[in-house]
C-alpha cells in the first residue's frame, strides 16, 4: 500500500518514517518538506540512511494524491485543513496528525485555534484512539489522531468515567512532557540551556489541549465535563507522564479497579496495567507505542490517582498515527509497531 507523508521534516514526520520504514505492507510513496525541498531525506535525518531514499517535494495535492492510497498530513494546525479537503478529492484516506479536525464543534476550534476553513469535513472527522473508537476508524476517510496530552488523559480514566466511578467534577489532571513536544522548529524556551536542570509548568489555565480533553471525557461520562489540565515541561528528549486526581463517588478496592481495567483493556495490544500500586515511568515505554496505567485508592481521603505514561511522539502522535492506518486498511494493529522499548 502506498503511503505518503505530507510535513516530513518535524519530530512527529521523521518519527512517521522511522515506523513506516520497517512495515511490511506499506511502500512510502512520497515525502514533503518545505524546508528541505530538493534534498535527499538520509541527508536531512542520517538515522534514516540505506533505509530510504527519497527526495523531499513540494506539497503538490494532485501529484501526491495519484500516487498514494493514504496520506499522513504532519502538518501544523491550520496548514492542514488547506491540504486535507483536496487528499480527499482525490480519493486518498487521510490521518491528519495536527488539531484541525479534533474538536466536533467549529466555534470551539475558532475559539482556541483560529477561523476553520473546511468546517463541512468535521463531522466526518473520526477520533483516531484505537481503544475508544476502533469500528468508526476501520470505516473513516478521514481520522483526526489525537493529541498527546489527551491521549495520555483519555486511556487514563476512561474506566473510571465509563463506569460513573469518579466525580467528574473534582478531576484535577497534573501531565509533565518531554521537550520533543514542543516540536523542532528554534524557539528560546526549548533550548538546552533554558530547559536544562529545569522543571515548569505553561500554559496554565490555557493549554489548547484541553477542550479536547473535555470533549473526550465529556463524551465517555455522558455530560459535560470540565477539568484542570496544567501541563509541565520536563528536560528530557521523549514522554509524557499524567497524573489523574479525582473524588470517588462508591467504594472501590485497588484490585477492584485492576480487574476494571483489565477488563475494558485486556484486548488491547497497546495498553499495559500496572499491578495494584505500581506506577508507569516514561523511561520504560521510550520508541514504543504503548501505553502504561497503574493508579492508588487513596482510602484517607477517597480519592483515585491514576498515572499514566506514553512516548509523546509514538502513542502520543507517529505510533498511533500507524495503529489508525492498521486498523483502516484492514490490517493486523500492532503491524509496524511491534517494537520493544528502548532502555536505559
Amino acid at each position: 500500500m502506498k503511503v505518503a507523508v505530507v510535513g516530513a521534516s518535524g519530530y512527529t514526520g521523521v518519527e512517521l518514517l522511522r515506523l513506516l520504514v520497517r512495515h511490511p505492507e506499506v511502500e512510502i510513496s512520497a515525502i514533503t518538506s518545505r524546508q528541505y525541498e530538493g534534498q535527499n531525506i538520509a541527508q536531512v535525518f542520517p538515522s534514516l540512511a540505506d533505509l530510504i531514499s527519497l527526495p523531499c517535494c513540494e506539497v503538490d495535492i494532485a501529484k501526491i494524491g495519484s500516487e498514494a492510497d493514504f496520506v499522513f498530513t504532519a502538518l501544523p494546525h491550520k496548514t492542514a485543513m488547506a491540504v486535507v479537503p483536496g487528499f480527499l478529492e482525490q480519493g486518498c484516506r487521510v490521518i491528519d496528525l495536527s488539531a484541525d479536525y479534533r474538536l466536533k464543534d467549529v466555534a470551539v476550534y475558532e475559539q482556541w485555534y483560529q477561523e476553520h476553513t473546511s468546517p463541512e469535513l468535521l463531522d466526518e472527522a473520526v477520533y483516531g484512539l484505537v481503544e475508544l473508537y476502533r469500528d468508526e476508524i476501520s470505516s473513516a476517510r478521514l481520522v483526526a489522531n489525537p493529541g498527546c496530552y489527551p491521549t495520555s488523559v483519555a486511556l487514563a480514566v476512561a474506566p473510571l468515567l465509563k463506569n460513573g466511578l469518579i466525580d467528574h467534577r473534582s478531576l484535577v489532571i497534573d501531565s509533565k512532557s518531554g521537550t520533543s513536544g514542543a516540536g523542532r522548529s528554534a524557539k528560546t524556551g526549548s533550548l538546552f540551556c533554558e530547559v536544562n536542570e529545569g522543571f515548569k509548568a505553561y500554559s496554565v489555565g490555557c493549554h489548547r489541549h484541553t477542550p479536547e480533553i473535555e470533549q473526550t471525557l465529556s463524551a465517555l461520562a455522558g455530560e459535560a465535563v470540565m477539568v484542570n489540565f496544567t501541563p509541565h515541561l520536563l528536560p528530557v528528549n521523549r514522554g509524557i507522564l499524567s497524573t489523574c486526581y479525582a473524588q470517588l463517588s462508591q467504594n472501590v478496592t485497588q484490585g477492584q479497579l485492576v480487574a476494571l481495567y483489565a477488563e475494558m483493556y485486556g484486548d488491547q495490544p497497546f495498553v499495559r496495567i500496572h499491578p495494584g500500586g505500581q506506577l508507569p515511568n516514561v523511561a520504560f515505554l521510550q520508541g514504543s507505542n504503548y501505553a502504561d496505567i497503574g493508579f492508588v485508592v487513596d482510602e484517607r481521603t477517597g480519592r483515585v490517582i491514576v498515572v499514566s505514561a506514553i512516548d509523546n511522539l509514538v502513542k502520543g502522535a507517529a505510533g498511533q498515527a500507524v495503529q489508525n492506518m492498521n486498523v483502516m486498511a484492514g490490517f493486523v494493529e500492532t503491524l509496524g509497531l511491534d517494537v520493544v522499548p528502548l532502555f536505559p
